[in-house]
Protein backbone atom coordinates (compact mmCIF):
# COMPACT_ATOMS: atom_id res chain seq x y z
CA UNK A 1 0.00 0.00 0.00
CA UNK A 2 1.32 3.36 -1.03
CA UNK A 3 1.65 6.65 0.98
CA UNK A 4 -1.12 7.89 -0.98
CA UNK A 5 -3.39 4.98 -0.46
CA UNK A 6 -2.82 5.07 2.97
CA UNK A 7 -3.99 8.34 3.49
CA UNK A 8 -6.80 8.20 1.45
CA UNK A 9 -8.18 5.34 3.99
CA UNK A 10 -7.83 7.43 6.87
CA UNK A 11 -8.83 10.69 6.09
CA UNK A 12 -12.30 10.41 5.73
CA UNK A 13 -12.58 9.08 9.50
CA UNK A 14 -11.93 12.97 10.15
CA UNK A 15 -14.47 14.23 7.83
CA UNK A 16 -16.96 14.41 11.02
CA UNK A 17 -14.24 16.73 13.30
CA UNK A 18 -13.84 18.85 10.46
CA UNK A 19 -17.53 19.51 9.35
CA UNK A 20 -17.67 19.99 13.60
CA UNK A 21 -15.23 23.12 13.39
CA UNK A 22 -16.99 24.72 10.54
CA UNK A 23 -20.31 24.03 11.86
CA UNK A 24 -19.50 25.27 15.45
CA UNK A 25 -18.05 28.94 14.06
CA UNK A 26 -21.32 29.15 12.37
CA UNK A 27 -24.16 27.89 14.74
CA UNK A 28 -22.38 27.06 18.09
CA UNK A 29 -21.44 24.05 19.80
CA UNK A 30 -24.75 22.36 20.33
CA UNK A 31 -25.59 22.43 16.83
CA UNK A 32 -22.16 22.22 15.02
CA UNK A 33 -22.28 18.80 17.54
CA UNK A 34 -25.85 17.58 15.95
CA UNK A 35 -24.89 18.49 12.52
CA UNK A 36 -21.38 16.43 12.82
CA UNK A 37 -22.54 13.73 14.13
CA UNK A 38 -25.36 13.63 11.17
CA UNK A 39 -22.45 13.57 8.82
CA UNK A 40 -20.78 10.75 10.66
CA UNK A 41 -24.22 8.46 10.51
CA UNK A 42 -24.30 9.80 7.39
CA UNK A 43 -20.86 8.76 5.80
CA UNK A 44 -20.89 4.96 7.48
CA UNK A 45 -23.87 4.90 5.65
CA UNK A 46 -22.42 5.95 2.21
CA UNK A 47 -19.33 3.64 2.98
CA UNK A 48 -21.58 0.60 3.93
CA UNK A 49 -23.26 0.77 0.91
CA UNK A 50 -21.00 1.56 -1.94
CA UNK A 51 -18.00 -0.40 -0.14
CA UNK A 52 -20.23 -2.98 1.12
CA UNK A 53 -18.22 -2.41 4.60
CA UNK A 54 -18.24 -0.96 8.20
CA UNK A 55 -16.07 1.57 8.76
CA UNK A 56 -14.75 1.24 12.29
CA UNK A 57 -12.38 4.53 12.63
CA UNK A 58 -15.52 6.91 11.41
CA UNK A 59 -17.78 5.33 14.13
CA UNK A 60 -14.82 5.99 16.33
CA UNK A 61 -14.24 9.28 15.46
CA UNK A 62 -18.02 10.25 16.07
CA UNK A 63 -18.58 8.59 19.31
CA UNK A 64 -15.38 10.18 20.29
CA UNK A 65 -16.86 13.54 19.13
CA UNK A 66 -20.32 13.17 20.62
CA UNK A 67 -18.57 12.15 24.35
CA UNK A 68 -16.43 14.96 24.45
CA UNK A 69 -18.55 17.41 23.05
CA UNK A 70 -21.18 16.35 25.57
CA UNK A 71 -18.52 16.30 28.60
CA UNK A 72 -17.49 19.82 26.83
CA UNK A 73 -21.24 20.94 27.05
CA UNK A 74 -21.95 19.86 30.27
CA UNK A 75 -19.00 21.64 32.36
CA UNK A 76 -19.36 24.46 29.96
CA UNK A 77 -15.70 24.39 28.87
CA UNK A 78 -14.23 23.98 25.52
CA UNK A 79 -10.79 22.58 26.63
CA UNK A 80 -12.36 19.03 26.51
CA UNK A 81 -13.96 19.29 23.42
CA UNK A 82 -10.86 21.17 22.11
CA UNK A 83 -8.36 17.95 22.66
CA UNK A 84 -10.72 15.54 21.07
CA UNK A 85 -8.32 15.93 17.60
CA UNK A 86 -5.33 15.33 19.27
CA UNK A 87 -6.53 12.40 21.39
CA UNK A 88 -7.46 10.65 18.04
CA UNK A 89 -4.34 11.50 15.92
CA UNK A 90 -2.73 10.26 19.37
CA UNK A 91 -4.32 7.11 18.74
CA UNK A 92 -2.82 6.81 15.02
CA UNK A 93 0.54 8.23 15.90
CA UNK A 94 0.55 4.84 18.50
CA UNK A 95 -0.76 2.72 15.66
CA UNK A 96 2.07 4.11 12.71
CA UNK A 97 4.70 3.61 15.75
CA UNK A 98 3.87 0.07 16.07
CA UNK A 99 3.62 -0.90 12.22
CA UNK A 100 6.53 1.35 11.52
CA UNK A 101 8.96 -0.03 14.04
CA UNK A 102 7.92 -2.94 15.42
CA UNK A 103 7.36 -6.73 13.60
CA UNK A 104 3.28 -5.95 13.92
CA UNK A 105 2.12 -4.40 11.08
CA UNK A 106 -1.10 -2.97 12.25
CA UNK A 107 -1.86 -0.79 8.94
CA UNK A 108 -0.68 -3.74 6.69
CA UNK A 109 -2.90 -6.17 8.51
CA UNK A 110 -6.05 -3.74 7.82
CA UNK A 111 -5.07 -2.81 4.62
CA UNK A 112 -5.63 -6.66 3.46
CA UNK A 113 -9.18 -5.56 3.24
CA UNK A 114 -8.76 -2.99 0.71
CA UNK A 115 -6.14 -5.20 -1.29
CA UNK A 116 -8.21 -8.65 -1.48
CA UNK A 117 -5.85 -11.92 -3.03
CA UNK A 118 -2.32 -9.36 -3.14
CA UNK A 119 0.52 -10.49 -0.86
CA UNK A 120 3.07 -7.97 -0.84
CA UNK A 121 6.95 -8.93 -1.07
CA UNK A 122 9.85 -8.45 1.36
CA UNK A 123 10.39 -5.12 -0.57
CA UNK A 124 7.14 -4.20 -1.05
CA UNK A 125 6.95 -4.38 2.74
CA UNK A 126 10.18 -2.61 3.63
CA UNK A 127 8.88 0.06 1.30
CA UNK A 128 5.32 0.27 3.02
CA UNK A 129 7.62 0.72 6.52
CA UNK A 130 9.21 3.68 5.14
CA UNK A 131 6.14 5.38 4.28
CA UNK A 132 4.43 4.51 7.28
CA UNK A 133 7.80 6.25 9.35
CA UNK A 134 7.34 9.54 6.95
CA UNK A 135 3.69 9.50 8.02
CA UNK A 136 4.46 9.00 11.93
CA UNK A 137 6.73 11.79 12.07
CA UNK A 138 4.13 14.14 10.30
CA UNK A 139 1.27 12.98 12.67
CA UNK A 140 3.06 13.39 16.07
CA UNK A 141 4.56 16.95 14.83
CA UNK A 142 0.95 17.58 13.60
CA UNK A 143 -0.62 16.27 17.12
CA UNK A 144 1.56 18.55 18.92
CA UNK A 145 0.84 21.64 17.54
CA UNK A 146 -3.05 20.40 18.36
CA UNK A 147 -2.19 20.36 21.84
CA UNK A 148 -0.25 23.39 22.08
CA UNK A 149 -2.94 25.35 20.31
CA UNK A 150 -5.61 24.06 22.87
CA UNK A 151 -4.18 25.12 26.00
CA UNK A 152 -1.90 28.17 24.77
CA UNK A 153 -3.57 29.41 21.25
CA UNK A 154 -7.18 31.36 20.31
CA UNK A 155 -10.10 29.17 19.08
CA UNK A 156 -9.52 30.35 15.62
CA UNK A 157 -5.90 29.09 15.91
CA UNK A 158 -7.03 26.32 17.36
CA UNK A 159 -9.73 25.16 14.53
CA UNK A 160 -6.94 26.29 11.83
CA UNK A 161 -4.65 23.86 13.17
CA UNK A 162 -7.26 21.24 13.75
CA UNK A 163 -8.78 21.48 10.62
CA UNK A 164 -6.95 23.58 7.81
CA UNK A 165 -3.17 23.22 8.61
CA UNK A 166 -4.48 19.20 8.73
CA UNK A 167 -5.11 19.73 5.14
CA UNK A 168 -2.33 21.87 4.20
CA UNK A 169 0.16 19.11 5.27
CA UNK A 170 -1.14 16.58 3.58
CA UNK A 171 -1.81 18.49 0.88
CA UNK A 172 2.12 19.29 0.39
CA UNK A 173 2.75 15.77 1.33
CA UNK A 174 0.63 14.39 -1.48
CA UNK A 175 2.00 16.92 -4.53
CA UNK A 176 5.40 15.54 -2.82
CA UNK A 177 4.48 11.90 -3.47
CA UNK A 178 2.68 12.22 -6.89
CA UNK A 179 5.62 14.65 -8.48
CA UNK A 180 8.68 11.64 -7.12
CA UNK A 181 6.03 9.31 -8.84
CA UNK A 182 6.18 11.09 -12.05
CA UNK A 183 10.17 11.47 -11.90
CA UNK A 184 10.58 7.70 -11.15
CA UNK A 185 7.97 7.04 -13.96
CA UNK A 186 9.88 8.99 -16.60
CA UNK A 187 12.81 7.12 -15.54
CA UNK A 188 11.19 3.82 -15.86
CA UNK A 189 9.77 4.68 -19.63
CA UNK A 190 12.44 3.69 -21.34
CA UNK A 191 13.46 0.86 -19.81
CA UNK A 192 12.65 -2.65 -20.40
CA UNK A 193 9.92 -3.95 -19.34
CA UNK A 194 9.32 -7.72 -18.36
CA UNK A 195 6.26 -9.92 -17.48
CA UNK A 196 5.56 -11.05 -14.12
CA UNK A 197 3.94 -14.68 -13.65
CA UNK A 198 2.99 -16.98 -11.37
CA UNK A 199 4.34 -20.15 -10.11
CA UNK A 200 2.11 -21.59 -12.94
CA UNK A 201 3.38 -19.51 -15.18
CA UNK A 202 0.50 -17.39 -15.85
CA UNK A 203 0.37 -13.86 -16.54
CA UNK A 204 0.08 -11.77 -13.86
CA UNK A 205 1.45 -8.00 -15.10
CA UNK A 206 4.87 -6.66 -15.88
CA UNK A 207 7.72 -4.63 -14.22
CA UNK A 208 10.67 -3.32 -15.45
CA UNK A 209 13.77 -4.86 -15.16
CA UNK A 210 15.36 -3.11 -12.68
CA UNK A 211 12.96 -4.01 -10.17
CA UNK A 212 12.59 -8.09 -10.63
CA UNK A 213 16.41 -7.36 -10.13
CA UNK A 214 16.07 -4.92 -6.97
CA UNK A 215 15.61 -8.32 -4.16
CA UNK A 216 12.00 -8.07 -4.83
CA UNK A 217 12.04 -11.61 -5.86
CA UNK A 218 8.75 -10.84 -8.26
CA UNK A 219 8.59 -14.24 -10.77
CA UNK A 220 9.62 -13.21 -14.13
CA UNK A 221 10.39 -15.67 -16.85
CA UNK A 222 13.41 -16.39 -18.63
CA UNK A 223 14.44 -18.90 -21.15
CA UNK A 224 17.77 -21.35 -20.83
CA UNK A 225 19.15 -23.02 -23.81
CA UNK A 226 21.38 -25.93 -24.14
CA UNK A 227 23.23 -26.15 -27.24
CA UNK A 228 24.44 -30.19 -27.52
CA UNK A 229 26.70 -31.80 -30.21
CA UNK A 230 26.13 -35.42 -31.69
CA UNK A 231 28.76 -36.18 -28.88
CA UNK A 232 26.27 -34.74 -25.79
CA UNK A 233 28.80 -32.40 -24.72
CA UNK A 234 27.11 -29.32 -23.82
CA UNK A 235 27.84 -25.98 -25.08
CA UNK A 236 28.97 -22.95 -21.69
CA UNK A 237 29.35 -19.64 -21.53
CA UNK A 238 31.59 -18.07 -19.04
CA UNK A 239 30.18 -15.08 -17.00
CA UNK A 240 32.51 -11.89 -17.37
CA UNK A 241 33.94 -10.79 -14.04
CA UNK A 242 32.11 -7.67 -14.24
CA UNK A 243 29.08 -9.59 -13.89
CA UNK A 244 26.61 -8.93 -10.78
CA UNK A 245 25.56 -12.51 -10.12
CA UNK A 246 27.41 -15.48 -10.75
CA UNK A 247 30.83 -13.61 -11.92
CA UNK A 248 33.70 -15.67 -13.94
CA UNK A 249 31.96 -18.76 -13.89
CA UNK A 250 30.36 -20.85 -16.49
CA UNK A 251 26.80 -21.10 -17.48
CA UNK A 252 24.17 -22.44 -19.85
CA UNK A 253 24.45 -22.23 -23.70
CA UNK A 254 22.50 -19.45 -23.65
CA UNK A 255 20.13 -17.86 -20.95
CA UNK A 256 17.58 -14.47 -21.23
CA UNK A 257 14.78 -12.76 -19.75
CA UNK A 258 11.45 -12.84 -21.62
CA UNK A 259 10.28 -8.95 -23.07
CA UNK A 260 6.57 -7.91 -22.30
CA UNK A 261 4.82 -8.96 -24.96
CA UNK A 262 7.03 -11.90 -26.58
CA UNK A 263 6.55 -15.54 -26.52
CA UNK A 264 8.82 -18.26 -25.01
CA UNK A 265 10.17 -18.86 -28.99
CA UNK A 266 10.59 -15.53 -29.84
CA UNK A 267 13.10 -14.84 -26.40
CA UNK A 268 14.44 -17.97 -27.37
CA UNK A 269 15.22 -16.84 -30.57
CA UNK A 270 16.35 -13.30 -29.80
CA UNK A 271 18.83 -14.08 -26.73
CA UNK A 272 20.64 -17.29 -28.84
CA UNK A 273 21.14 -14.74 -31.74
CA UNK A 274 22.14 -11.85 -29.20
CA UNK A 275 24.67 -13.78 -27.17
CA UNK A 276 26.10 -16.32 -28.86
CA UNK A 277 25.20 -16.00 -32.96
CA UNK A 278 22.72 -19.11 -33.15
CA UNK A 279 19.76 -18.67 -35.49
CA UNK A 280 18.06 -21.33 -37.52
CA UNK A 281 17.92 -23.60 -34.73
CA UNK A 282 14.98 -26.01 -33.48
CA UNK A 283 14.85 -26.62 -30.02
CA UNK A 284 12.92 -28.78 -27.51
CA UNK A 285 11.00 -27.47 -24.00
CA UNK A 286 12.05 -30.08 -21.53
CA UNK A 287 11.26 -28.17 -17.87
CA UNK A 288 9.79 -25.34 -16.51
CA UNK A 289 10.72 -24.68 -12.74
CA UNK A 290 11.03 -21.91 -10.24
CA UNK A 291 14.66 -20.57 -9.34
CA UNK A 292 15.28 -18.06 -6.52
CA UNK A 293 19.31 -15.97 -6.70
CA UNK A 294 20.11 -13.19 -3.80
CA UNK A 295 18.29 -10.88 -5.90
CA UNK A 296 15.54 -12.32 -8.15
CA UNK A 297 12.94 -15.35 -8.43
CA UNK A 298 12.69 -16.84 -11.93
CA UNK A 299 10.66 -19.08 -13.97
CA UNK A 300 12.91 -20.89 -16.23
CA UNK A 301 11.70 -22.34 -19.02
CA UNK A 302 14.87 -25.42 -20.17
CA UNK A 303 15.33 -25.80 -24.14
CA UNK A 304 17.90 -27.83 -25.59
CA UNK A 305 19.18 -28.12 -29.41
CA UNK A 306 21.96 -29.74 -31.53
CA UNK A 307 21.25 -27.34 -33.96
CA UNK A 308 24.74 -25.36 -33.65
CA UNK A 309 25.81 -23.61 -36.78
CA UNK A 310 28.09 -20.45 -37.16
CA UNK A 311 27.45 -19.67 -33.50
CA UNK A 312 30.16 -17.35 -31.76
CA UNK A 313 30.48 -15.05 -29.28
CA UNK A 314 28.10 -11.39 -30.02
CA UNK A 315 27.89 -10.15 -26.69
CA UNK A 316 30.50 -8.16 -24.11
CA UNK A 317 28.03 -10.56 -21.79
CA UNK A 318 29.75 -13.45 -22.88
CA UNK A 319 34.01 -13.83 -21.77
CA UNK A 320 34.38 -17.00 -23.91
CA UNK A 321 32.27 -20.19 -25.31
CA UNK A 322 33.56 -24.05 -25.92
CA UNK A 323 31.68 -27.42 -25.62
CA UNK A 324 32.25 -29.88 -22.02
CA UNK A 325 32.03 -33.46 -22.13
CA UNK A 326 29.89 -34.88 -19.23
CA UNK A 327 33.06 -36.10 -17.72
CA UNK A 328 34.80 -32.56 -18.06
CA UNK A 329 31.33 -31.25 -16.05
CA UNK A 330 31.32 -34.09 -13.36
CA UNK A 331 35.02 -33.43 -12.30
CA UNK A 332 34.56 -29.83 -11.97
CA UNK A 333 31.20 -29.63 -9.66
CA UNK A 334 30.93 -28.12 -6.14
CA UNK A 335 34.15 -26.74 -6.73
CA UNK A 336 32.57 -23.00 -8.17
CA UNK A 337 33.56 -23.43 -11.58
CA UNK A 338 29.82 -23.60 -12.67
CA UNK A 339 26.79 -21.58 -11.91
CA UNK A 340 24.46 -23.11 -9.22
CA UNK A 341 21.67 -23.16 -11.61
CA UNK A 342 23.56 -24.88 -14.63
CA UNK A 343 24.39 -27.30 -12.09
CA UNK A 344 20.80 -28.14 -11.57
CA UNK A 345 19.74 -28.01 -15.08
CA UNK A 346 22.86 -31.00 -15.27
CA UNK A 347 21.24 -33.00 -13.09
CA UNK A 348 18.24 -32.41 -15.28
CA UNK A 349 19.64 -33.35 -18.28
CA UNK A 350 21.16 -36.47 -16.59
CA UNK A 351 17.79 -37.57 -15.70
CA UNK A 352 15.82 -36.99 -18.59
CA UNK A 353 19.23 -38.93 -20.34
CA UNK A 354 19.58 -36.41 -22.86
CA UNK A 355 23.93 -36.81 -21.88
Amino acid sequence: MSRTELLKKLLPGFIPLFVFIIADEIWGTKIGLFVAVAVGVAEMGWVGIKEKRFDKFILFDTILLVVLGAVSIILDNDIFFKLKPGLIELILVAVLAVSAFSKINIIGIMGKRYLKDTDLNETQLSQMRKSLKVLFYIFSGHTLLVFYATFFMSKEAWAFISGGLFYILFGVYFIFELFKQKRNNKKLHDEEWVPLVDENGKLTGQAPRSQVHNGSKLLHPVVHLHVLNRNKAVLLQKRPESKLIQPGKWDTSVGGHISAGETLEQALKKEAYEEIGLKDFSAKLHKSYKWESEIEAEMVYMFTTYDFKNFGIQSDEVDELRFWTKNQIEKNLGKGVFTPNFEYEFDVLKQLKII
